[in-house]
This record gives C-alpha cells, structure tokens and sequence, in this order.
C-alpha cells in the first residue's frame, strides 16, 4: 500500500498483488495509514487504486491472523464520509469484500473485462458490512440473486444496477476527466454537495439553510465574480 499527493490528488495504491490484495491485517493497517495521509488539507479529491491484476479478492482467508471486523468496517465509513470525494480506479476483478471497499467510494470506474462477484455465502457467511454501502447504492431487489448464489456478473451489469458509476476502455482518462471536474469545483461547495449526496434522509428546510449559507460564503461570491468576467475562478 502506498500514498501519493500531487497537485490535490491523494493517490492510494491496494500494492499486495502476491494475495491479490486480500484484505488481510496488514493491509487495512496500511490502507488507514494511508487515509490518514489523505486528510492532509491540500487534498482535493482521493483516488484509490490498485497493482495488477486484481483490485481485490475479499478477505484473507488464508491468513493465520484473521483481520476482523472492525477495522474493515471503519475503513468502509472512512472512505464514505472523508470530507473529499473518493474515486475508485478498477482496471481488476473484485470479489466479495473488496466490492465493500470499491461501493464505499462516491465514483466507480471499471473496465469492460472487470468481473465481480459477492462469495460469502459459498464459505458460509453473509455479505453483511459491505452491505451497508452497496445497498446504498443498488436496491435490494437488484441485489438478491448475486448476493443469495455468489454468481459472477460483469461490468454491464455493475453499471445497470447502479453499482459502479462508470464503464470505460480507459480507467485512467476518466479518472482524470472526474478530478479535472472535482478541482474546477469550489472545495466547500463540492464538500457539502457530497454531504447531500450522502444523506439517507432529506430534509426540505435542512437543504434550504445550507443552500442559503453557501450563497453567502465567499466561494460563491468568487464563483459568481468569475462568471460575470468569464474568468477561471480561483478557490482557497
């Protein structure tokens, strides 16, 4: 697992190809390492990738030292509630908990060839963390038979349920294209945006406060002042 940051961008790499970057004890120890990282001020955006040639296998089930649930549970609500948007790069196969950790970032880019698949229920158990953010995503009918037989499915049909956000024959390209967009953004303005996109329940007069104080702060007034001049506007 490794972290980079350049130019707003928080690059996180899954870097355990030998177990094909299985969620073992180690690397969610250095994946929340490298969250920590993220939460540097200058970071804009978090991208979260992975070393060929696939994005994750699920949980480790060959390890001595089971990993446990926690810190796979908090690495799902860090990922989901980080002030910045999270982008998952997925140019691999994702199998079971690995889905979990793909599901809990705001934007999903795959590739055509990625497969995935929800396993638990062939060792027995069920997919019941990585449900929290998946069913966020998918309604729960749309789920039931990958969930209930374990069957593997295909990028297609990812997109059509709503479980990735993005097909494409070039994952990187379009996560640029994805970042370009979030830095043209004012940063309060696309934080709060994502606060809004991750409300489970809405509130009318909620949304209208926070639209009012937003058009008051001093983003929108650079924002607007850069309209008007048709000028770049510039965000502290």
């Amino acid at each position: 697992m490794h972290c980079t940051i350049e130019a707003g961008v928080a690059t996180i790499t899954l870097d355990s190809p030998t177990n094909r970057n299985a969620l073992s004890v180690q690397l969610l120890d250095e994946l929340h390492a490298a969250l920590d990282q993220a939460e540097a001020p200058q970071v804009r955006v978090v991208v979260l990738g992975h070393t060929p040639p696939v994005f994750c296998a699920g949980a480790d089930l060959k390890a001595s030292t089971p990993a446990g649930t926690a810190p796979m549970a908090r690495a799902i609500e860090r990922l989901g509630s980080s002030r910045v948007p999270t982008i998952a790069a997925v140019n691999g196969p994702v199998r079971a908990g690995g889905i979990g950790i793909m599901a809990a970032c705001d934007l999903v880019v795959v590739a055509p060839s990625v497969t995935f698949a929800f396993t638990e229920v062939r060792i027995g158990v069920a997919p019941a963390i990585i449900s929290v953010p998946i069913l966020d995503r998918c309604g729960w009918s749309k789920l039931a038979a990958p969930f209930l037989t374990g069957e593997v499915f295909d990028a297609a049909r990812a997109l059509d349920i709503g479980l990735v956000t993005h097909v494409s024959d070039d994952v990187a390209a379009t996560v640029a294209t994805l970042v370009a967009g979030i830095l043209g953004g004012a940063p309060g303005a696309v934080a709060a945006t994502k606060r809004v996109l991750r409300q489970t329940q809405r509130d009318m007069a909620a949304m209208q406060a926070l639209s009012e104080a937003l058009f008051q702060a001093p983003e929108a007034a650079e924002g607007m002042r850069a309209f008007a001049t048709k000028t770049t506007p510039v965000w502290n």
